[in-house]
């Protein structure tokens, strides 16, 4: 089909809806991103979808990307950062156009060769400018149905001081912490301390907003928290200190419902880390025997429905859409705590969102499938 450069391509009866599946971006997840993408677009149905792929480069540069590009850069770089392409993508932000317009020069301001309409995004980013509402702004102010979380629940579920206190809100166990803010620490670092003695240690230190365990330390003395406040802050001036919890580590992924049916809690799964303190990157994304999941979890009855009940709690505490990961502690005494949610939990062979649905009956290409479906359904705007 041959358009003029400003028609947009429109699917008609009879054609596969267009999903845009974008990656990339400008969060130190980037390279993860990739990873969680090709494994997406290896399991997408074509049958059902037609897909194309929009590649974000670490600076912020928006281009088509395609699967046999991705795989020919991971296959030469595990964990590899797109090079900027040729065909520039850019969105028009106004309602009602619902199209990638896409230019045939490295510049914005290139010769407009086509406008590609598009039914709905597919943001496989992990990290700020991605998963923490800014994305789901834009695609918002371009009238573009996308998977996954709205503005406000991106943005309070990357920040974990905010998800914190809309859990606390919504009568969920949460652990001891305390919030120390740039000023804080630039200005009274001693309180800042003492804050953290208060909680007794162990403690660990993590950056308020950012993924994948970056940045994130075990502090078992005062003398070692200048260096973890350091390394925190390396990712993020607000950082988040929390008091250890002597627990079990329970996930427990979550999916939106259909209408007003109320989302789905998966079968929790529980991580066993080898070799690490904690679940940090490499064991959640380098080292493929850095941590193993049993699901369903071996826990009493009991405790699993609660796991369940909790997860779909703190996914609408936040207002959340689409999907979710919540991460528990629960403790020899049975006490369920809430540690964290993530509303763009990871993709890739070894992530735990997938694992746990196809545990529960979802396969992944399913799990796709459903994600998209819910965000036709979905209408942009307030709602």
């Amino acid at each position: 089909m041959s358009t003029s450069p400003e028609t947009p391509v429109a699917t008609t009866e009879g054609e596969k809806p267009c999903v845009a599946v974008v990656f990339g971006g400008r969060s130190s997840e980037h390279s993860v991103s990739l990873i969680t993408a090709r494994s997406v677009l290896r399991a997408i149905d074509r049958d059902a979808w037609d897909v194309v792929s929009v590649g974000i480069s670490p600076d912020g540069a928006w281009f088509l990307y395609s699967q046999e590009e991705l795989e020919a850069l991971l296959e030469e770089q595990p964990l590899a950062q797109l090079p900027v392409g040729e065909r520039r993508v850019s969105l028009p932000l106004q309602a009602g156009e619902s199209r990638l317009l896409i230019h045939d020069s490295g510049e914005f301001g290139g010769p407009l060769t086509r406008g590609r309409h598009v039914d709905a995004v597919f943001p496989l980013l992990h990290g700020p400018f991605g998963e923490d509402g800014t994305l789901q702004g834009m695609l918002e102010l371009a009238d573009l149905p996308y998977v996954g979380c709205g503005v406000a629940a991106s943005a309070i579920g990357m920040d974990k001081h905010f998800m914190k206190i809309a859990f606390q809100a919504a009568g969920l166990d949460v652990g001891p912490y305390t919030v120390i803010s740039d000023r804080l620490w630039r200005t009274d670092p001693q309180t800042a301390r003492e804050n953290v003695a208060a909680l007794g240690f162990p403690v660990f230190v993590k950056p308020a907003r950012a993924g994948s365990s970056f940045g994130i330390t075990r502090v078992d003395d005062p003398s070692q928290l200048d260096d973890a406040m350091a390394t925190a802050r390396e990712h993020d001036l607000k950082v988040v200190v929390e008091a250890a919890i002597e627990g079990r580590e329970i996930e427990c992924a979550v999916l939106g419902g259909h209408g007003t049916d109320d989302a789905r809690a998966s079968l929790p799964g529980e991580i066993e880390v080898h070799g690490h303190d904690l679940y940090d990157f490499e064991a959640k994304y380098v080292e493929t025997d850095g941590a193993t999941l049993s699901c369903p979890a071996r826990l009493p009855e009991a405790v699993i429905e609660t796991l369940r009940r909790d997860a779909v709690r703190a996914f609408h505490a936040v207002d959340g859409e689409g999907l979710s990961r919540c991460d528990f502690f629960v403790t020899p005494d049975g006490r369920v705590i809430i540690n964290e949610i993530n509303t763009m939990p990871g993709f890739t062979p070894i992530s735990m969102y997938p694992r746990m649905w196809a545990a529960s009956g979802l396969e992944y290409s399913q799990l796709i499938d459903e994600l998209i479906t819910l965000a036709l359904e979905r209408p942009v705007g307030l709602r």
